[in-house]
């Protein structure tokens, strides 16, 4: 039974590292994997933490987990709602152009000294 515990801590090892190197090297975004990843990875620390009695390991994948956690959730939330796209608004500032237009200057009125 104590060979499970440590499997478990060395996968969870693996995956947290894996997503964060894969993070890292720009191979993965930081989203639905990378929150799955960790939050599987912090369960699999947990279960070896208490089995060592390592508190502080404990509460710090718990935190980890609960991170990972709230994300995985917002991350639903907001495909589930979906936001209406944002038409950009046309400012026209007063004496500058229009893109693609070409400024007009009266050189009638401009005189050198």
């Amino acid at each position: 039974m104590e060979l499970l515990w440590e499997i478990s801590g060395w996968a969870g090892a693996v995956a947290i590292l894996s997503a964060y190197l894969a993070v890292s090297m720009g191979w993965l975004k930081a989203g639905k994997g990378f929150q799955t990843a960790n939050l599987l990875g912090s369960c699999a620390f947990i279960v070896n933490g208490a089995f060592h009695e390592a508190w502080p390991s404990v509460v710090t994948n718990v935190a980890w987990f609960l991170i990972s956690a709230v994300a995985l959730v917002r991350m639903r939330s907001q495909q589930e709602t979906p936001v209406a796209a944002a038409e950009p608004q046309h400012v026209q500032f007063p004496g500058v152009p229009e893109t693609g237009q070409m400024a007009i200057i009266d050189t009638t009125q401009a005189r050198c000294a």
